[in-house]
């Protein structure tokens, strides 16, 4: 084993990784990275296909975004937020509203998405509370809804298998069935319906209205819960009820924003305006960690009063606008522009879509789902009942190591496999991609089936 493994696997706890199987499947040691390529200490090269957990958008070792980063580093690397401004926060705070949806028009920046979510969920519940509607201090999400890692925003997510053991310290919050078309939860054909699942979210609300300070959803993906993805019209449908119930509506565009579903942000294919926007991972392509919290004029002037009113917004992060991570987002939005990023995709979509198709033909692949350059695969035992591969079969796993040895960083979501991929990708590319990872899931879906 490398050394520099050995000291990883002495010093190191990885996120999302059981460590006793570290021994056998050691991490890999990446050097560098070009493109779409990671490249290891041995030579060998891999294809970033998940964009690095979803957030590299222009490809890795970008020269203007690095040259960005080594300008700024020459004369700010980093300030307090807390009365102090700097010239690469006020750009992209202006350039982040130019491109939101228009009635968006104040950015709070942190650090992360789990904390974009948090600062939105804390600025909807002191909002009602500096109005005076003391009883609106709970959330409804969907149940298969992901927000972060922290408390807060776990405490609004839906994912038994990352949370389950920490609801003890969770807040309460409702939740609403998720519009999962595959299982639908009212056993519809998506064919042939109109959209029966937000009923329970209408009646949720009808029923709590007065409780409720904000629905938070995640805008046609719903990422870490399974790659499901929805139709605009229930996004349309649920826009529409927060207005009627006079809650807010958070979207969390974390995993969603900056051209993954072929627009700048996922809500703009239902023309969906919230109250609160979070963004994160693909802000700086991934180069230098950042997030932020979109939100209104109106949301504004509720924290907007003489300081003995106490209506301060009592919230922040150390590295709140980091002047190296401003910069750096500042590189990536401008790459949309010069490089056309946004029309080049517009143009893969359809050959994504047609080469994904094909995996429909594989005994195991239950259902085929995509979004701009967003696709997926959910592995069944049996396509008839739709019974999906159990937690001890580990078959995402071991589509994952086969991968590797493929050279596709293809990192599950249970059973389900899924592509995402980087938006500086060509053409050539998406079909060897998707040729050689059609290959890996039907050679260990033939195993499967072999061994039944």
């Amino acid at each position: 084993m490398d050394r520099w493994i050995k000291k990883d696997l002495k010093y190191n706890w990885h996120p999302y990784t059981q460590m006793k199987d570290s021994r056998k499947d050691p991490p890999i040691l990446i050097e560098r990275a070009k493109g779409i390529k990671l490249y290891d200490n041995r030579g060998k090269y891999y294809y970033d296909t998940i964009s690095s957990w979803w957030c590299n958008v222009h490809g890795h070792n970008h020269p203007k975004i690095k040259k960005a980063i080594k300008k700024q580093l020459d004369s700010l690397e980093h300030v307090l937020f807390a009365g102090f401004t700097h010239k690469p926060a006020i750009q992209l705070a202006e350039q982040l509203v130019r491109i939101a949806p228009g009635n968006l028009s104040k950015v709070f920046f942190t650090d992360n998405g789990s904390c974009a979510v948090e600062t939105a969920l804390k600025m909807s519940f002191q909002y009602w509370q500096n109005l005076g509607e003391k009883k609106k201090t709970k959330f409804i999400s969907l149940s298969h809804g992901y927000h972060g890692d922290t408390i807060g925003s776990m405490s609004i997510s839906g994912v038994d298998l990352f949370n389950e053991v920490f609801k003890p310290l969770f807040f309460k919050s409702f939740k609403a069935p998720s519009p999962y078309c595959y299982r639908c939860p009212m056993g519809k054909r998506r064919a042939k319906c109109n959209i029966e699942c937000i009923e329970p979210l209408d009646d949720l609300l009808k029923k709590r209205e007065h409780e409720i300070a904000a629905l938070i959803l995640e805008p046609l993906i719903m990422a870490a819960g399974g790659m499901i993805i929805y139709p605009k019209e229930y996004l349309k449908k649920a826009a529409a009820l927060t207005k009627k119930y006079n809650v807010h509506l958070i979207l969390d565009e974390v995993a969603t924003g900056f051209g993954r579903t072929g627009k700048m942000f996922a809500s703009e294919h239902a023309r969906v305006k919230p109250d609160f926007m979070c963004v994160s991972k693909g802000i700086t392509s991934g180069y230098l960690p950042l997030g932020a919290t979109l939100t209104t004029r109106e949301v504004f002037q509720a924290f907007w009063a003489d300081y003995e009113k106490k209506k301060t917004f009592y919230h922040g992060h150390t590295y709140t606008a980091n002047p190296l991570a401003c910069s750096t987002a500042l590189a990536s939005l401008s790459l949309f522009y010069e490089e056309n990023t946004l029309r080049k995709v517009v143009k893969l979509i359809p050959v994504f879509r047609e080469r994904l198709s094909l995996f429909r033909q594989l005994p195991i692949v239950g259902d085929v789902r995509s979004i701009g350059l967003v696709g997926a695969m959910e592995l069944v035992k049996d396509r008839r009942t739709k019974v999906p591969y159990g937690f001890k079969d580990r078959m995402g796993q071991q589509i994952y190591r086969e991968g590797l040895k493929n050279g596709l960083l293809m990192r599950p979501i249970g059973s389900v496999i899924y592509f995402y991929l980087p938006l500086c990708i060509k053409e050539n590319q998406i079909n060897f991609i998707l040729q050689r990872a059609f290959n890996v899931i039907k050679k260990i879906g033939s195993k499967a089936l072999c061994c039944r």
